[in-house]
């Protein structure tokens, strides 16, 4: 299990309506997290900042990503809410959230 931290700006107007998809997500789009290895995903908004943790319980990271990417359910979600966001420039290349380095970790 690898576990994952990200941020993401969300523009001032965007975050009624972020939050209101977010309060009843379809569950379509909770399904593919799932069949993802998606596990224990929770966001959290500050000010104009969203904080995503979620643990990673599968094999090969990057083959479910592009799974999950290719989804018409993930793809039609995606389009309502990337506009409400403001990607860092510090992310990596061709990535919308930017990871987080973990320093600390209690179970």
């Amino acid at each position: 299990m690898k576990r994952f931290g990200q941020v993401i700006r969300i523009k001032p107007e965007g975050k009624e309506t972020y939050k209101r998809y977010h309060k009843e997500p379809w569950p379509e789009v909770n399904q593919r997290l799932k069949k993802s290895h998606i596990r224990n995903y929770s966001i959290y908004l500050k000010d104009d900042l969203l904080f995503a943790y979620f643990e990673y319980t599968g094999e090969d990271y990057e083959k479910d990503m592009k799974e999950l990417a290719a989804d018409p359910a993930i793809q039609k979600w995606w389009e309502i809410m990337i506009p409400l966001l403001e990607p860092l420039a510090t992310r990596k290349e061709g990535e919308l959230w930017a990871d987080m380095e973990e320093v600390y970790h209690l179970d």
